[in-house]
């Protein structure tokens, strides 16, 4: 899934803790470090607290965006764990959603800095 252009960010993934399209990224320059994908942010068991704010938020819709919005959104929790709304709005501003539920995401980035 993704753009395979860097622009839409639905392929974003952590490569040491920070947000890569993996679009773009060639594996060449991952080089030893550490690649985690949406699925090893959380689990079903114990999701990451801004995969179950998702969920609480009701932040999805189409879902097209969401595996990039939730590790965006973690990698600056990692960053700055109490983000400004505008803080937030901006880190999210090059993620693509097409179906309208920025406001639930921004809410839900917001809960899960208070969880």
């Amino acid at each position: 899934m993704g753009c395979g252009l860097g622009q839409c960010g639905a392929c974003t993934v952590h490569i040491d803790g920070n947000a890569v399209r993996s679009c773009i990224t060639p594996l060449s320059s991952v080089d030893e470090g550490k690649v985690v994908t949406l699925e090893g942010v959380g689990t079903n068991e114990r999701p990451h607290p801004v995969q179950q704010a998702f969920i609480e938020e009701q932040a999805v819709q189409c879902g097209y965006c969401i595996n990039g919005m939730i590790m965006q959104s973690a990698a600056l929790l990692t960053r700055n764990p109490n983000p400004t709304e505008e803080q937030i709005k901006v880190e999210l501003a090059n993620n693509l959603c097409r179906c309208g539920t920025n406001l639930r995401i921004v809410r839900a980035v917001k809960r899960a800095a208070s969880i």
